[in-house]
């Protein structure tokens, strides 16, 4: 399947690229961030279902090398949910734009929706966002959820979500 091969290439651009952006962070730390979120869970197929979440990004002082800390979760319209925690990366391009690889490992319950052959689920994604003054930002997400093929199944199945960020 060609998809994936595009998101490891997008991966691999995105942190070569993490140099030149580090250079561009702003000056002041970040802070922790609740994030809500709406889109659409399945975007590529046929079945697709609206999906709400929210999201909470730890504070920069609670950074894992370069990695920030993040927990949260959704449901969708067919009443699946998905809570995870994981890692994600902010690269600053000037003062306003932020794009953000992350990976997340967590647990999915189907609903009435889609199978994904188990309960334990992986999500990489790309957030592309535009930082405010007073830092809060308004981003768009794209993600992937699968199984990594621990199960036989593993569909997988694409997310997108409009994000909006509040410092805490």
């Amino acid at each position: 399947m060609m998809f994936p091969r595009f998101l490891i290439a997008l991966a691999f651009v995105v942190l070569a690229s993490a140099p030149a952006a580090a250079e561009q962070q702003p000056r002041e730390p970040e802070p922790a961030f609740l994030v809500g979120n709406g889109g659409v869970f399945d975007i590529i197929n046929e079945d697709t279902t609206p999906q709400i979440g929210v999201e909470y990004i730890f504070g920069e002082e609670n950074k894992l090398w370069v990695f920030t800390p993040m927990v949260g979760g959704f449901v969708t319209g067919d009443e699946a949910v998905y809570v995870y925690g994981g890692i994600r990366l902010d690269l600053f391009f000037g003062r306003r734009i932020v794009l953000t690889p992350n990976f997340a490992v967590g647990l999915f319950e189907e609903g009435n929706g889609r199978a994904l052959g188990q309960p334990l689920e992986f999500r990489s994604g790309l957030e592309l966002a535009y930082r405010f003054d007073n830092r809060s930002r308004l981003g768009l997400a794209f993600h992937h959820l699968s199984n990594a093929g621990l199960s036989e199944r593993n569909p997988g199945v694409e997310t997108l979500v409009l994000r909006y960020s509040f410092p805490m």
